[in-house]
């Protein structure tokens, strides 16, 4: 048996890959950034030969870097950027277009047809999503419209689609297995997460052939193993989850009731809903958590599009940062956002409202706003799209969150930890490791190669690093609150303009 686990973990805008040893830690991790592509106003794409190079560029580098011998690695759990579409040759195994990006919007017609189509409440009934451009149905419907005989080649099994995480057990098993997990699965909006099925009326609505979908397998369990020619060794493929998912795993939130915040690129809020399916009322997506030995665990989901991607287009665009950290440095020199309120709207809004033409909108500058309370201001705003998806969450569940899980990049920032503790009036607590995605598809091949027992062996590993306490009152938090909202009611008026 061996002592380490290899995760494998494929972001919106960067690959890692992080080595994982017995006790749950981290003995290397390596990252590289690939290019992000905006052909058009909304639109955003991927080079999928350009995620598969830098996920593999750094999973060869954490081998290196440890020192430790690829025989000495008992498995890999893959994570991934969901609702991303791929379609590929199935002989050479090249794209055939570029992969459309979880966060693009030019199917946003496709999805307005079918709400004229009456076909909101059959698809959430049977997969547990809202009809929006996010998901990855209506996309490979758009490239198939836009590739030369797309839907003969695809019906000749020609053309295969995947989510990144099939791209990556393609890849890594030299193209041998074509699959993806029950979680990748249910971002598809072809998938009953009832009967675990490809579903044939999702599948007739958009006019896809079955044949160019992957077999859909458990989160935990053995599902490939890849080539010894690219790793060292042949190493099983034991794990596999869409990021969110993975963080929840990796938080441990195994109970139901239990909740946990990722600030990515998006922010993403996920319950733990156990083995009930619960129905939002609110405007949040039900989803499968995780599959592990034929059963399944659902979640709550809500989902932010613009999280820690508004501290990159500071940094990147405005040029107002030289760092990411730096935004909680300038956040804390002014005393407030000096009245201006930021819905870093980008490629619209996401849960719980569900906009897909509000734009990004400063409110309430005058001759006195400088760059600390723009800073200030689009922290701020992460925050308060976090609350605004919690207390949908709670209204749905039943359940008052007494504590809050957080990871990601941005829950590094204090500033912006302390004000989220803040405007939910709750605890928030960030783990030792905050990795969490990366733990989370780890502990899943674990599970399954048998290097971790059970999960309470996994919970036993998490260790709280710090604890951020509301300090403010409840009427500071429903004036906040009421500004917000009045902002975003702003956003959403001039998007029907």
């Amino acid at each position: 048996m061996g002592n380490y686990i290899l995760a494998a973990d494929q972001g919106t805008t960067s690959s890692r890959a992080i080595l994982i040893d017995r006790q749950g830690r981290m003995v290397a991790v390596a990252q590289k950034e690939f290019p992000q592509y905006y052909p058009q106003n909304g639109w955003v794409e991927h080079n999928a030969n350009e995620i598969w190079g830098s996920q593999y560029d750094v999973l060869k580098e954490v081998i290196e870097k440890s020192g430790v011998d690829p025989k000495e690695i008992e498995a890999i759990g893959i994570t991934n950027q969901r609702e991303t579409a791929i379609l590929w040759d199935a002989k050479t195994g090249e794209p055939v277009c570029p992969a459309i990006v979880w966060q693009c919007r030019r199917t946003a017609g496709i999805c307005e047809e079918l709400k004229r189509q009456s076909k909101t409440e059959m698809i959430r009934e049977k997969t547990g999503l809202v009809i929006d451009a996010y998901f990855s149905g209506t996309k490979v419907k758009w490239m198939l419209d836009h590739i030369q005989d797309g839907y003969g080649r695809a019906k000749r099994g020609e053309i295969l689609f995947g989510t990144v995480d099939s791209w990556l057990i393609y890849k890594l098993s030299g193209g041998k297995v074509h699959a993806t997990d029950v979680t990748n699965a249910s971002r598809t909006m072809l998938f009953n997460i009832h009967t675990l099925q490809w579903d044939d009326e999702l599948l007739e609505m958009l006019g896809l052939p079955k044949e160019i979908l992957p077999e859909v397998v458990m989160s935990s369990g053995y599902i490939a193993t890849a080539d010894a020619s690219l790793l060292g060794a042949e190493i099983p493929i034991m794990g596999c989850a869409g990021d969110q998912h993975a963080a929840l795993f990796g938080q441990t939130c195994f109970r139901k009731g239990e909740a946990k915040n990722t600030y990515g690129t998006g922010c993403f809020l996920l319950m733990n809903t156990g083995a009930t399916a619960c129905n939002s009322n609110n405007g949040l997506v039900t989803t499968i958590a995780w599959g592990i030995d034929g059963k399944v665990t659902y979640a709550l989901e809500g989902s932010i599009f613009i999280g820690g991607a508004v501290i990159q287009w500071l940094r990147d665009e405005l040029k107002v940062l030289d760092s990411a950290a730096q935004s909680e440095e300038l956040a804390l020199q002014v005393p407030d956002t000096g009245g201006i309120v930021f819905v870093p709207a980008f490629t619209g809004l996401g849960a719980p409202y569900w906009d897909m033409y509000a734009r990004g909108t400063l409110l309430g500058a005058d001759r006195g706003t400088n760059k600390c309370h723009i800073v200030r201001a689009s922290l701020e705003a992460i925050a308060q799209q976090s609350a605004d998806v919690l207390h949908a969450m709670e209204s749905d569940s039943g359940e008052r969150l007494e504590r809050l899980l957080v990871d990601g990049g941005a829950s590094a920032n204090n500033f912006l930890m302390q004000f989220q503790a803040d405007i939910l009036g709750t605890t928030v607590q960030r783990p030792q490791c905050v990795e969490t995605t990366a733990l989370g598809a780890a502990y899943l091949a674990g599970l399954a190669s048998g290097m971790w027992k059970s999960m309470d062996e996994i919970s036993r590993m998490h260790v709280v690093e710090t604890e951020f306490r509301s300090e403010k009152d409840a009427y500071w938090r429903e004036n906040q609150r009421a500004i917000w909202k009045h902002a975003v009611e702003t956003v959403q008026f001039w998007a029907k303009k």
